[in-house]
């Protein structure tokens, strides 16, 4: 019996240390800064890897009622190649913090 208590505690502490990596993952991710550009940059998107936007910035010579339409499409345009970039560094952050856990070849984590 002395056998399984002891795997059953390697166990727990195996999963204690994977959720603490987890969360130091999340919080490295929240300081992780990328920007989505579009129209040449003349429309940038600030966020974090995590997908909260911290800015928006849009050149002054779109501004005009005439290119309203292609203004919004630069602004989609932008969030999206900031999302992106967002998704592309979340993946390389658990791909490290995965790499160091003790996982059978092969496993997938569900996050990845």
């Amino acid at each position: 019996m002395k056998d399984m208590e002891e795997m059953m505690k390697a166990a727990q502490e195996a999963a204690q240390n994977v959720q603490n990596q987890m969360q130091e993952a999340q919080q490295r991710l929240e300081a992780v800064e990328v920007e989505g550009v579009s129209g040449g940059g003349m429309v940038k998107v600030k966020a974090t890897a995590k997908g909260r936007i911290l800015s928006v910035s849009i050149d002054d010579s779109l501004i005009t009622p005439d290119d309203k339409a292609m203004l919004e499409d630069l602004v989609a345009a932008a969030f999206n190649d900031a999302r992106a970039k967002a998704d592309k560094a979340s993946e390389e952050e658990m791909a490290k913090m995965s790499s160091s856990l003790p996982l059978p070849p092969g496993f997938k984590m569900p996050f990845s």
